[in-house]
């Protein structure tokens, strides 16, 4: 019975001393806060995009997979080799074809 009352006592105690560490870091927070010019150490993770964005590159990514799956299917129908398609391309690309 003893023992559990140690144990129960040591609990509250490290509740307690957690609580004042929180506590402690709030209150260090709050005045960083409230000085001017003070520079803020918050840690911030990368830049959120909008939806149109992330939509955006999602379309271009699709445009691109069917772009190569078209092109693979047609060098591959018409037996052509893959170094006169990549001449092809950049001739097309130098002329403003395709971008």
């Amino acid at each position: 019975m003893r023992n559990q009352r140690n144990n129960r006592s040591m609990d509250e105690r490290e509740k307690l001393r957690k609580f004042r560490e929180l506590d402690d870091a709030f209150a260090e927070a709050l005045r960083e806060l409230e000085k001017p010019n003070g520079r803020l150490d918050i840690p911030t993770g990368p830049p959120v995009r909008s939806l149109a964005e992330q939509e955006a590159e999602v379309a271009q990514q699709r445009r691109q997979q069917a772009f190569e799956s078209q092109l693979e299917s047609l060098i591959s129908e018409y037996a052509l080799p893959k170094q006169s398609v990549v001449v092809l391309l950049r001739t097309m690309q130098t002329l403003g074809h395709i971008a």
